[in-house]
């Protein structure tokens, strides 16, 4: 069934623009209290709830394991990064999985360099992907995905982009590691951090650089998303970094209701989930998303700028 994405959009309660150097983000509400109940990465790691896991003693790039080992749900973000076993890797989408279940699930790898095991299983990153690699990737899957070859990415792209994020930041990884990038500049980072603080209620952000917005991502529960919040603007602010500003615009809450209003009409289509509920797929004029959806509920949904900077 096609998501009534115009309606979802309609109820997003835009908060007061934040701005630091190139970077605007504009915190997101909504109203609607989330039914579906589950646990982060990060929770249900923190708690040992779950496992993730090579698929094999061999191993396989494109595909992890995980087990959910109590019953409970959990919540993974496309693009969180897991760290460990033979080498890093990102969720190809977003998924989520109900308790007492073992689930193997699409993956892209952000450690070029090392094929080897450095823990048996995985750990929290604490890091997403940044958006211009999160976009290669998510254009890629939604190709293989109306093509039906399941959530593959297009690995070279994947690698690709993350050699130009460690380009632009300067940064050098003896395995091409993404999360290389991230550790070196976390100074830098944490300083972008503290300017832009959780607010109470909040559901997501939409996020702006040099005045053109770059993505959006809204989760289901306001305490999930108070666990992604540095995550997520992480994963913006590394390029924001390096990216120098433009002119002096600063967006305000009516461009963010633009931007609302322009990707409520894009063109839609829905696959089943690697986990449960379906995945739905967005394309329009300069940007890609995507919504995992339960029961008609919308549990995460992200739009990212498909512009090249």
């Amino acid at each position: 069934m096609e998501l009534n994405l115009k309606d979802y959009l309609s109820k997003i309660e835009i908060g007061e623009t934040q701005q630091f150097k190139n970077i605007t983000v504009v915190p997101l509400f909504y109203a609607d209290a989330g039914k579906v109940d589950y646990l982060t990465l990060k929770e249900a790691l923190d708690k040992k709830v779950i496992s993730i896991n090579e698929v094999s003693a061999g191993g396989s790039v494109p595909e992890l394991v995980v087990d959910v080992n109590a019953d409970v749900n959990v919540l993974i973000l496309d693009g969180e990064e897991l760290f460990g076993a033979k080498q890093n890797r990102i969720l190809n989408s977003s998924v989520i999985l109900w308790g007492k279940s073992r689930t193997t699930v699409p993956v892209s790898c952000t450690e070029q360099g090392r094929w080897r095991h450095v823990s048996k299983s995985f750990y929290d990153s604490d890091h997403v992907a940044n958006y211009p690699v999160r976009m290669a990737k998510h254009v890629s899957v939604s190709h293989s995905l109306r093509a039906r070859q399941g959530y593959r990415s297009d690995q070279g792209e994947v690698w690709a982009g993350i050699s130009d994020l460690q380009m632009k930041a300067n940064v050098q990884s003896s395995t091409f590691a993404m999360r290389d990038v991230y550790e070196s500049k976390k100074s830098e980072l944490d300083g972008y951090l503290k300017m832009f603080e959780h607010r109470p209620g909040q559901r997501g952000l939409l996020v702006f650089i040099n005045g053109e917005v770059v993505g959006l991502d809204i989760v289901s529960r306001d305490s999930a998303y108070r666990v992604y919040h540095d995550k997520l603007l992480r994963s913006y602010c590394i390029d924001a970094v390096y990216r120098s500003k433009q002119d002096n615009r600063e967006p305000d809450s009516a461009k963010a209701k633009e931007f609302l209003e322009t990707v409520s009409t894009c063109n839609q289509s829905e696959y089943k989930s690697v986990g449960r509920g379906d995945d739905h797929r967005f394309e329009g004029n300069g940007f890609t998303g995507a919504a995992l959806e339960v029961g008609g509920e919308v549990l995460h949904l992200t739009f990212l700028s498909t512009v090249k900077s």
